[in-house]
């Protein structure tokens, strides 16, 4: 179960790069960059961690995986952590949350709706939680110097 779940968040990373129109010498950096990520995100939940905190973390690594590829393959950050990203994204939770909302059920609607806002929310906490850190890292580096 695991085995597939990989497989699919890296052909979905792969397959999202290529929309992106990302460099082809990338797109296998890409889906192993979005493997990554979910693979973190769902031993989180096996453990059990809060979805939210767990989505926090794996983009948080995506991010921190995406600064260390863009640096080897001297390619912009965003071909990694875009694509990267992309199996965390709570879709399917919106779009349920949008159905609800059509057959008249708002009560569920307005619980699915903010799980998925709160998602959306931790993917763009733990990326730029990241680059708070890189930027931190980075400024301690230059003063020693």
């Amino acid at each position: 179960m695991i085995i597939e779940q990989l497989c699919l968040s890296f052909v979905a990373s792969a397959a999202f790069a290529i929309l992106f129109n990302v460099p082809k010498g990338t797109l296998l950096q890409c889906g192993f960059v979005g493997m990554l990520g979910w693979g973190l995100y769902i031993s989180f939940l096996k453990v059990p961690v809060d979805p939210i905190l767990a989505t926090m973390i794996a983009s948080c690594f995506v991010a921190v995986t995406s600064q260390i590829f863009a640096k080897i393959y001297k390619t912009p950050i965003i071909v990694f952590s875009v694509s990267g990203i992309i199996p965390l994204v709570p879709g399917g939770l919106a779009y349920n949350a949008m159905r609800q909302v059509v057959e008249n059920h708002y009560d569920q609607a307005v619980q699915l709706a903010a799980k998925a806002f709160m998602l959306s929310g931790a993917i763009a906490i733990g990326l730029v939680f990241s680059e708070v850190i890189h930027h931190v890292i980075i400024g301690i580096k230059k003063s020693r110097l």
